[in-house]
């Protein structure tokens, strides 16, 4: 009897009977790759199990005391106050980043509090005991397994009943259920859908690595990230040592919170100051500089916004960005253009968040402006000053969240000027040594920083 087969994206985990030279899902090219189709059991369908019961909400006991702190405080933090018990976590990155030294540092840490057994798929024991070694691990109850094997590594909990559980990486193990290669959708799939039926039925906290496409989302079909309880992305600037953990999905916790930390020789050391980190080498008095403190979650960072604006030597003026959108910036410098009077539309505007922070929120656009405008003016923005607010294309500048958050940070690195929308005014208490403007229009603002 002929096997059926069927054909799988790699990419999004679509699958159709037939060979596509492009995927009509995610439009990735040559991504569709032949599979085996496995063979449905028969029988009857096991009976529900009779071990739990319907119980009120109101009834359910729950307690903060549950989670298990890592001891690695900004990696707490991202997780939403430590690991919990039967979590199932799934860490991606670009390759080099630092995944599995903050997940063997975490390992050392969590080790006081039972057994951990981390499964090394893509190394060795030697090379995992090497780097150990580096960083300073040496816990007694951390155990390494070099194994790829679903099965066997099912087999090694059992016998070991550790208390965590760390698999690097998920797109290296495979079950021998399955005809298909490691790495494919249909092993990617099963073998964390029974990890996470592992993590459920034992109450193992399970760490996962998942390698990232080029594009930077996580490589294997999408339902994978639906699979996991919390979704955490390592990233950074391959020339910075800075590195962000973000989570982008925790049920848990915030979905915003993030962690920093700096890469050195010892391994990833926790920055629980960020602020003053990235705005340590801000030059002073120099055009087309200025600070903006941006919300992450819960915790306020003050970043520094660079901006250069020349002249332009080609008929197309070029559009350069790092670390915050293309098309946001693309939209300010025409509101400066057509609401502030300004003659940028024919310049060249370069534009960088110092540090390698990535900024998304729209509090920073008066910042934006204002470096531009700096530049474009060759006048410096007053070194204690600060600004935030989200301007619209009318030139009005709106009110933003948490602003006493912003403002209090501000306040405790020495900043004495702040500049904010009106609307963030109302029953907003000023800092010692603070002074607040409020602003409606950017033309308003550039006004008072310029005049």
């Amino acid at each position: 009897m002929k096997q059926k087969t069927i054909y799988s994206c790699q990419q999004c985990g679509y699958q159709t009977p037939k060979w596509l030279g492009k995927c009509p899902d995610c439009n990735q090219w040559d991504s569709l790759t032949e599979e085996a189709v496995a063979a449905p059991v028969k029988g009857r369908m096991a009976p529900a199990s009779s071990g739990s019961q319907p119980q009120r909400l109101a009834e359910v006991q729950v307690s903060e005391e549950d989670r298990i702190r890592c001891g690695i405080g900004e990696f707490d933090r991202v997780l939403g106050g430590g690991v919990v018990p039967g979590g199932f976590t799934l860490i991606g990155g670009d390759p080099g980043i630092g995944k599995s030294t903050l997940l063997l540092q975490a390992a050392d840490q969590l080790a006081t509090a039972g057994k951990v057994l981390y499964v090394t798929a893509e190394e060795s024991t030697r090379q995992v005991k090497l780097r150990g070694g580096r960083l300073g691990v040496a816990a007694h109850d951390l155990f390494l397994l070099a194994e790829t094997s679903l099965e066997a590594i099912f087999e090694r909990v059992r016998e070991l009943k550790p208390a965590f559980l760390v698999v690097d990486s998920i797109q290296t193990i495979f079950t021998g259920s399955l005809e298909s290669a490691p790495g494919s959708v249909s092993q990617v799939r099963e073998c964390a859908g029974r990890l996470m039926h592992l993590a459920k039925g034992e109450g193992l906290p399970t760490f996962i690595v998942g390698h990232v496409t080029k594009d930077g989302s996580i490589a294997g079909p999408r339902m994978l990230e639906h699979m996991v309880d919390t979704v955490l992305y390592f990233e950074g600037d391959p020339g910075h040592p800075y590195r962000i953990l973000r989570a982008v999905k925790n049920r848990f916790g915030s979905t915003n919170e993030i962690g920093v930390f700096e890469m050195r020789e010892q391994g990833l050391a926790e920055v629980p100051n960020p602020s003053e980190l990235f705005l340590a080498e801000r030059p002073q008095g120099v055009a087309g500089s200025s600070v903006v403190p941006s919300l992450e979650g819960s915790r306020p960072i003050l970043v520094e916004l660079q901006a250069l604006v020349t002249g332009s030597s080609f008929g197309t003026p070029r559009r350069t960005t790092m670390g915050i959108d293309h098309n946001r910036v693309a939209l300010l410098v025409a509101v400066l253009e057509k609401k502030v009077g300004l003659s940028l539309l024919a310049q060249d505007i370069f534009v960088n968040v110092a540090g390698g922070v990535r900024l998304n929120e729209p509090a920073v656009d008066l910042g934006v402006m204002a470096a531009l405008a700096s530049s474009h003016l060759n006048k410096p923005v007053p070194g204690r000053t600060i600004l935030f607010g989200e301007v619209g294309l009318a030139g009005e500048v709106r009110a933003v969240s948490r602003p006493e958050l912003r403002v209090k940070e501000a306040a405790r690195l020495g900043f004495d000027r702040c500049l904010l929308p009106a609307g963030n005014l109302k029953n907003l208490e000023s800092p010692p040594g603070m002074t607040l403007i409020g602003v409606r229009s950017a033309e308003e603002a550039l006004e008072g920083l310029f005049e």
